[in-house]
C-alpha cells in the first residue's frame, strides 16, 4: 500500500496511526464529533446495517414480486386453457345449431311440398269432376 499511495499518504490508511491534521477541529468534524475512530466505526457499522436491512427488504420484495408473477402466469395459463375450451365448444355449438337449422328448413320444405301437393291434388280433382258431366 505504501508504494502505491506514497509514504506521505500511507498514514491515512493505517488505522493504528492517528491522522496528522491541524488541531483546529477539522478532524473531529471529519470523524463526526469528538468520539474519534470508534464513533466513526460505529456510524459506519450503523450505515452498513441500515443498507443491509434495506437490501434484505428489497430481496424480500423481489421474491414476493416473483411469487406474484408466477401466480399471475399460472392464472393466465388457466385462462388461456379456458378460452381455448370455450372456442372449441362455441365452434361445436355453432355447427350443431347450423345443422339443426338446416334440418328444420328441410322439414318445412317437405311439409310445404306436401301441402302444396294436396292443394294441387284437390284443385285437379275438382276440375276433373266439373269437366265430366
Amino acid at each position: 500500500i505504501n508504494a502505491e499511495y506514497g509514504e506521505e499518504k500511507s498514514h491515512l490508511l493505517d488505522s493504528k496511526q492517528p491522522a496528522k491534521m491541524a488541531n483546529d477541529g477539522s478532524r473531529d468534524k471529519l470523524l463526526g464529533g469528538g468520539g474519534g475512530y470508534q464513533t466513526q466505526t460505529r456510524e459506519t457499522q450503523d450505515q452498513v446495517d441500515q443498507v443491509m436491512g434495506i437490501m434484505r427488504n428489497n430481496i424480500d420484495k423481489v421474491l414476493e414480486r416473483d411469487s406474484k408473477i408466477q401466480n399471475l402466469n399460472e392464472r393466465s395459463d388457466a385462462l388461456q386453457v379456458g378460452a381455448n375450451q370455450f372456442l372449441q365448444t362455441g365452434t361445436q355449438l355453432k355447427r350443431k345449431m347450423w345443422w339443426k337449422n338446416v334440418k328444420f328448413m328441410i322439414v318445412i320444405g317437405v311439409v310445404a311440398v306436401i301441402v302444396l301437393g294436396v292443394i294441387i291434388g284437390v284443385i285437379v280433382s275438382q276440375t276433373k269432376k266439373k269437366k265430366e258431366p
